[in-house]
């Protein structure tokens, strides 16, 4: 271990309690996607009392934030990290060991499911050790850290990278929990994520049409006229022309999805007063970009003949767009290396514990070992790749989504991953529910060895690359033969999305609500409609 590298070690040691209770205090505020106002503030003020430069709510996204911090020995390559924070509706989790809301939330409040609160404090803690060392041994260098709003919708990354904001750097350092015993603690090799693409499509009602027709009383007001049909109409049939003609967009071959999801439906409330405005969000993962294009232009012509027989029209706005990930041997095989010297996480009886309690109130015989046998060793990652492939047929090259692989297009890009516990079942093809995993996100003896483990490789990884000029050149060597010349070389795939497209911000996503009945969730507990916070 080199003098650089204990220094890290020994920062995050000194500070893991702290970490731990900067942790706890993100994971309270589970925002959802682009409404993490008070997480993104949280690191925008901490990251300035740290000393560095603070963008807050850059490329048009009010949650984001881009900072930088320069040694005091001066410039050098640029190494980046960034901080996730949204939680996810739905599943609102307080950490005990049985199905129980947040206090005072609704069951369909958000909760973090990877969990993001730890993939930005680990990052976090591991940007400062490194930090840490460069000031110690005057190691030149610019830290550079990003806050990306809305992961879960693959969302902030893609307008980051489209108006410029990666522009510069060197190399990045990716991490995310896997509670995969075939994939944890190693980094990821080939088969990276994929294409996510997600639209909203807006429907909205035109003005009557059609010959008015005798009244009654012999008059031909407007309420005798024949109207259009309203702009829900147009929704469902989107909805259901797009399920008819799922097959029309590609084989059932490989590994792809389409989802949907209703944003809002502008019903009056008038009787004989259409719907004006409805939108239907639709997201699609897929391998390729030429898959994820098809999708598109299924379901941009479903939208247009719907509209035509509603008599409405139509809108899109994009939400996500990725590029597939681009593989970087030299950078997964320098953090491995570190990943080695940092060592996996362990958890103590404490944390077992609280695993065997959440097996009893799900009537299991609690387990002397609760957790998922192999969460504690490292795998190489030939053999962890080896395993993702195991599944794939031979001409898939990506498999699965997340942003993160807007990073690998502009710069040498690692990810590592890291084990997340997970509980042993009882029986084979057992499942235990999704609240399991909500609350064991949220309990400090079972998250933060998750947490420090992942500062540690991110910290000695950064010091790494900014000691040794000869394993950076082998990384950006790579980037370049990949991308066949570097950024704007012939292999190289810039951003999908235009820097003239702004981000889908103003969107009616769910969301914290406060009014004169109080503060909390936009849905009540069963609809409960005198309490906000769904209190039961």
């Amino acid at each position: 271990m080199t003098p650089e590298g204990k220094t890290v070690l020994e920062w995050i040691a000194t500070n893991r309690e702290e970490l731990s209770r900067d942790h706890a205090g993100i994971w309270a505020l589970h925002e959802p996607a682009w409404r993490e106002y008070r997480a993104s503030q949280w690191y925008v003020d901490r990251l300035r009392r740290e000393g560095f430069e603070v963008e807050a709510g850059g490329a048009g996204m009010p949650t984001s934030f881009t900072a930088s911090w320069t040694s005091p020995a001066g410039d050098g390559p640029h190494i980046a990290a960034y901080a996730e924070y949204d939680a996810v509706p739905g599943n609102s989790q307080d950490n005990v060991p049985f199905e129980k809301p947040r206090p005072g939330m609704s069951r369909w409040a958000p909760g973090f499911t990877e969990p993001h609160s730890a993939v930005g404090i680990a990052s976090f803690g591991g940007l400062l050790a490194a930090k840490a060392a460069m000031e110690r041994h005057g190691i030149k260098g610019t830290l550079r850290y990003f806050g990306e709003p809305a992961e879960n919708m693959c969302g902030g990354k893609v307008f980051h990278a489209a108006k410029g904001y990666y522009d510069g750097l060197d190399a990045v350092i990716a991490w995310r929990t896997s509670p995969l015993p075939a994939t944890v603690n190693t980094c990821a090799l080939d088969t990276l994520c994929g294409c996510f693409w997600s639209k909203v499509y807006t429907f909205e009602h035109k003005e009557v049409y059609g010959a008015p027709v005798r009244a009654a009383a012999g008059s031909a007001g407007p309420p005798g006229a024949a109207r259009s049909s309203g702009a829900l109409d147009a929704m469902c049939l989107m909805y259901t022309t797009s399920k008819y003609l799922r097959e029309a967009m590609l084989p059932h071959a490989g590994s792809w999805a389409l989802n949907e999801a209703i944003l809002a439906n502008g019903s009056a409330t008038a009787d004989n007063a259409p719907p004006r405005i409805a939108q239907l969000q639709y997201s699609w993962r897929c391998p390729t970009v030429e898959m994820a294009q098809r999708i598109l232009d299924v379901l941009d012509s479903n939208a247009d003949y719907v509209a035509r027989v509603t008599n409405t029209s139509w809108r899109s706005d994009w939400v996500s767009r990725t590029r597939p990930g681009l593989p970087n041997h030299a950078l997964a095989e320098i953090a491995y290396a570190n990943f080695e010297k940092a060592g996996p996480p362990s958890w103590e009886d404490d944390a077992r514990e609280f695993a065997r309690s959440c097996q009893r109130s799900l009537s299991i015989e609690p387990m002397v070992e609760p957790f998922a046998d192999g969460l504690d060793r490292l795998i190489p990652p030939e053999i962890a790749e080896a395993a993702v492939r195991a599944d794939l047929p031979a001409w898939q090259k990506h498999f699965g989504s997340d942003d993160y692989v807007e990073y690998t297009w502009h710069a040498p890009t690692v990810r590592i991953l890291v084990a997340r516990p997970r509980l042993a079942p009882p029986e084979p093809g057992y499942v235990y529910p999704r609240w399991v995993t909500a609350a064991m996100g949220g309990v400090p003896e079972i998250v933060d060895p998750v947490m420090l483990t992942a500062s540690r490789v991110i910290g000695l990884t950064i010091v790494d690359l900014l000691t040794s000029p000869d394993k950076l050149a082998r990384c950006k060597s790579e980037f370049d033969e990949r991308t066949q010349g570097g950024i704007r070389g012939k292999g190289w795939i810039a951003p999908l999305l235009g820097p003239e497209i702004d981000p889908p911000v103003d969107f009616p996503w769910p969301e914290y609500m406060t009014t004169a009945r109080g503060h909390g969730w936009c849905i009540p507990v069963n609809g409960e409609a005198g309490h906000l916070t769904g209190k039961e």
